[in-house]
C-alpha cells in the first residue's frame, strides 16, 4: 500500500498488487502458449497439450481470481467519511464509516512457525469505537510481510490529530 493523497482534508490509501498481476498473466500465458505450441505440433500431444494449456492457463486465473485486488480507503473531513472500496474481477465493493467514528489505526500481526522458523505477518487495521460499525476494520484481507502495514498505519494516525487543529483553528 502506499499514501496516494496526503492533505490536510483528505488522506488516501491505495494498494493495486500490480507485481503479483502481471506474474500471474505471464504464468497464464506461458502455460496457455506452451499448451498450443503443443496442439500445433500435431501427434501424440494434441491432448496433453489441451490438458497442459486448461490445467495451467486455469490454475493462473484462479490464482489471479483470489489474489489480484485493488483497495483504496478514502478519509474524508469535508464529507465527515471513511470509504472502503475494493475491486476485482469479480465486481467492486465499497463501504462507508463516519471518520469522526475512528479512533485509530494498529498493526494486527499474526505469527506462523514451521519447522524452527518463526515469521511474523502485518496488516492495517482502522479502529471504529463507536457507531453502527463498531470494531476492527482491516484495510486489507491480507497479512504481508515487511513494514508496509506499519508505514500505513502511521500515516492514518498522523492525519487523525490534525482534525482537532482545524477545529480548533475554525472556532478562534
Amino acid at each position: 500500500m502506499k499514501v496516494t493523497r496526503n492533505t490536510p482534508n483528505q488522506l488516501i490509501l491505495t494498494n493495486t498488487p500490480w507485481f503479483i498481476g502481471i506474474t500471474l498473466v505471464l504464468f497464464v500465458l506461458c502455460f496457455v502458449g506452451a499448451g498450443l505450441f503443443m496442439v500445433s505440433d500435431g501427434g501424440e500431444g494434441i491432448l496433453f497439450g489441451i490438458f497442459f494449456a486448461l490445467f495451467g492457463g486455469g490454475l493462473g486465473f484462479g490464482a489471479f481470481c483470489v489474489f489480484v485486488r485493488r483497495v483504496q480507503v478514502i478519509l474524508d473531513r469535508n464529507s465527515n467519511s471513511i470509504l472502503i472500496r475494493r475491486q476485482s474481477i469479480f465486481g467492486y465493493d465499497a463501504v462507508k464509516h463516519e471518520l469522526s467514528n475512528l479512533s485509530h489505526a494498529e498493526v494486527e500481526t499474526t505469527t506462523s512457525t514451521r519447522d524452527t522458523t518463526t515469521s511474523k505477518m502485518h496488516r492495517p487495521v482502522l479502529i471504529l469505537e463507536k457507531g453502527m460499525s463498531a470494531g476492527r476494520h482491516p484495510i486489507v484481507e491480507a497479512y504481508v510481510s515487511g513494514r508496509g502495514a506499519q508505514r500505513m498505519v502511521d500515516a492514518v494516525n498522523s492525519w487523525l490529530p490534525a482534525r482537532e487543529v482545524d477545529s480548533d483553528s475554525q472556532s478562534a
